[in-house]
């Protein structure tokens, strides 16, 4: 669904959603997407950027099978987002807490052993990432003004924290991940709304 200047949603979708709005910290990571800072001190990422991290991190993502992908999202907001993303293209996910050892420890009866690891912020899903990086797994997260990159593989710059925001990138990621796959031409049936 692109829009006459060619972003994956109309910029007024962004908007609307606040994908642009960060918080008041910023770190020196997340400086190259930082637009400016607003009268309220609030960080405000640049939606052009996001917009092509989107499109590039769904080709990234697209080249796996969805068997491999582990989604995880600890906080509540991003919950309904992630099981919508991983149960529509077929992923594995933990909307909660993500119970350690899991990729680490072939004993444990839950064991997975995923090739790309999504999460919705590196600061609160630090546990998952550190196990990914243990059993070197790609990670993916969206990541907000205040986020460092430590073991992030690919960032994708964005509100991690408003549910509004969570519900489009994923929704945005879940379309592209069916288009790029050829499982559908006009990506996911669900609206942004089924995923908030």
């Amino acid at each position: 669904m692109a829009s006459k200047n060619k972003t994956l949603v109309p910029a007024e979708d962004y908007l609307s959603a606040g994908v642009h709005i960060g918080t008041k910290f910023k770190t020196k990571d997340m400086k190259p997407f930082i637009y400016k800072v607003n009268p309220k001190g609030l960080s405000i990422l640049n939606v052009q950027k996001i917009d092509e991290r989107l499109a590039y991190a769904s080709k990234f993502i697209s080249k796996y099978n969805p068997k491999d992908i582990l989604v995880i999202g600890r906080r509540e907001n991003s919950w309904k987002a992630v099981k919508a993303f991983a149960e529509t293209i077929g992923a594995k996910y933990y909307s909660g807490r993500y119970p350690a050892g899991v990729m680490t420890n072939p004993e444990l009866k839950n064991f997975i052993e995923p090739k790309l690891v999504i999460v919705s912020d590196p600061w609160i899903d630090k546990n998952a990432i550190t196990d990914a990086v243990k059993k070197g797994i790609t990670v993916v997260a969206l990541c907000d003004s205040n986020n460092t990159l430590n073991n992030v593989d690919l960032a994708i710059p964005c509100n991690n924290k408003g549910s509004k925001s969570l519900a489009l990138i994923f929704w945005i990621l879940t379309n592209e991940y069916l288009k790029i796959n050829k499982k559908s031409t006009k990506g996911t049936s669900l609206k942004v709304e089924d995923f908030e």
